[in-house]
């Protein structure tokens, strides 16, 4: 804890330090600039205030371009006087562009600081959610209509002879509607006890004669 503590202090300690440097730099700059007396104090708060102001913006509403543009410029503002106090630049003799660039400061910053204040916040507005359509009802079979039609017997008559019997089929037809049903039946049979469906429990659940049962599970295989 103890050893925690002491890394916060460098810290806090390390941001006063570069704090008061940057301070009297652009303290130093505005005074070689013409502005003296409590106006020179002022520019570096001035600086340094939009420069907060717009990196809380972007802490707290996020990415936005009003928020980096204003973050921009007080920085290069605040980097331009630590480098101009450097040496490379003679304070004793300052050029007219950059008296102009300080006088026009403070409307500068009061103009950045009210539209960071009052502007709202630029997010892009997230893109709808593609609602899921819901899926289509299963078609309703009559099963009493179906097992009648399947059980219905035919009318007696003459017999007919045995060279004229037509071939049976091989396999009943069944409705397709009714298949796909079945289909329905056996998968949610299958999520639930996960085992195949059997003939006997289709022919239960669907409500229809053995044989056509039968055929429905030939055409589920």
């Amino acid at each position: 804890m103890a050893r925690a503590a002491l890394r916060i202090d460098a810290v806090l300690v390390q941001a006063v330090i570069a704090g008061a440097l940057s301070f009297a730099h652009l303290h130093d700059l505005a005074a070689a600039a013409g502005q003296t007396g409590w106006k020179a104090w002022a520019y570096p708060v001035s600086v340094d205030l939009l420069l907060v102001a717009a990196w809380r913006r972007l802490r707290a509403d996020g990415p936005s371009r009003l928020a980096w543009c204003w973050f921009l410029i007080a920085l290069v503002a605040s980097l331009g006087a630590n480098v101009a106090t450097a040496g490379l630049l003679d304070l004793n003799d300052v050029p007219a562009w950059l008296r102009i660039l300080v006088a026009a400061w403070p409307a500068l910053a009061f103009m950045g600081g009210t539209l960071l204040a009052h502007s709202p916040a630029d997010r892009s507005p997230a893109p709808p959610v593609p609602s899921t359509p819901a899926p289509d009802p299963a078609p309703e079979t009559d099963h009493d209509a179906v097992a009648a039609e399947s059980s219905r017997v035919p009318e007696p008559g003459a017999a007919p002879d045995p060279e004229e019997t037509p071939a049976l089929p091989t396999a009943m037809p069944v409705p397709a509607a009714l298949v796909a049903h079945a289909r329905k039946v056996a998968d949610d049979h299958h999520a639930r006890t996960g085992a195949r469906i059997d003939t006997d429990t289709l022919r239960a659940r669907l409500g229809v004669p053995p044989h056509l049962a039968d055929a429905i599970a030939t055409q589920l295989t």
